[in-house]
């Protein structure tokens, strides 16, 4: 069993604790968190089941602790996981890791140096439909991809010291870069108004890869709650509707055939739509959090690299960099 302690239990930090807790092969050892009505409130949660802290550096001294989950905003947390990583903790952090890629390149040279995993908590592409659509990409059922389109839309929480892009849309671009095996953009292109906030809490987001792109969606300002991203394909189409629980998944056979004679005159020179089944297939139901937290505890085990990176998490960090360039601009 593997003691871990968790730093923040504002906003997400009650789920972390949660999963944490509901993994046997973790001990969640302390809750830390400067506020007292926060620590009071996880108190009244799990009692004298762990302990409560309102330093964290206490925590990092404690040697029976083998692990940090560092749930605070995003600001935080270069100073918390190079502490951490100092002390000898393996890290788990909310994303996005860091507020700017020389941070986070700096730890990833820092953990490997000290042999220490850090996992940032990318946590849709420990979504079951997630890999799903990745099986679908890898069997070649959808064919080659066309585009991606990813919506992630609701009112609030706005946050002060990240966009909504930096808040939102770094979960659409971690599943573009799982399913794409890391391929990174040669174009960004940005824009976003900032209602409310010192921050941007309304972006788009327009990316070109080499056989495809995608326009992604973030925003801390709509009256629907939206998380909705559609995967085309040569052959078959797919949207993944987060929000609805009977039918996240759904698979079109949709397309076009190119219809084309010896030369392409327009009677020898056609594309025709084509209509074909749906599918809703069958998906498990998994906590993809939980699953986030049990891959964390396996990356300590096994003494291999999480799949949720800093190389990952730095592709992202350069990518959202960029697009607040161009934003400003």
């Amino acid at each position: 069993m593997i003691n871990i302690g968790l730093i923040g239990f504002g906003y997400w930090g009650p789920n972390v604790a949660k999963n944490i807790y509901l993994n046997k092969n973790f001990k969640l050892s302390v809750i830390c968190d400067f506020k007292d009505d926060r620590l009071e409130k996880a108190k009244s949660i799990y009692i004298d089941q762990t302990t409560y802290e309102s330093d964290y550096k206490k925590l990092l001294l404690n040697k029976k602790i083998k692990a940090v989950a560092i749930a605070t905003e995003t600001s935080s947390h270069y100073h918390l996981v190079k502490e951490a990583l100092l002390a000898g903790k393996h890290v788990y952090v909310e994303k996005p890791f860091t507020s700017t890629v020389k941070e986070a390149e700096e730890l990833q040279e820092l953990a490997e140096e000290l042999n220490l995993i850090i996992h940032v908590d990318h946590i849709m592409i420990f979504h079951p439909a997630i890999r799903k659509i990745k099986e679908l990409i890898e069997n070649g059922e959808l064919g080659d991809i066309l585009f991606i389109d990813a919506m992630r839309m609701n009112l609030g929480q706005i946050k002060k010291d990240v966009s909504a892009m930096w808040d939102l849309a770094v979960h659409d671009l971690s599943i573009i870069d799982y399913l794409m095996e890391g391929k990174e953009p040669f174009y960004i292109n940005s824009v976003g108004e900032k209602y409310y906030n010192p921050k941007e809490s309304l972006c788009f987001l327009t990316l070109r890869y080499e056989g495809f792109i995608s326009h992604i969606q973030s925003s801390w300002i709509s009256p629907l709650k939206e998380r909705k991203l559609i995967v085309a394909g040569t052959k078959k189409m797919v949207v993944f509707d987060d929000m609805n629980p009977l039918g996240q998944l759904t698979i079109y056979d949709k397309g076009f055939d190119v219809i084309s004679g010896e030369n392409f005159e327009y009677d020898d020179y056609a594309v025709k739509s084509r209509e074909g089944d749906i599918e809703i297939p069958y998906i498990k139901r998994e906590d993809a959090l939980f699953n986030s937290i049990e891959h964390f505890r396996t990356s300590i085990v096994y003494k291999k690299e999480s799949i949720s990176n800093p190389s990952q998490a730095i592709r992202l960090l350069k990518i959202l960099e960029i697009a607040d360039t161009n934003m400003n601009k």
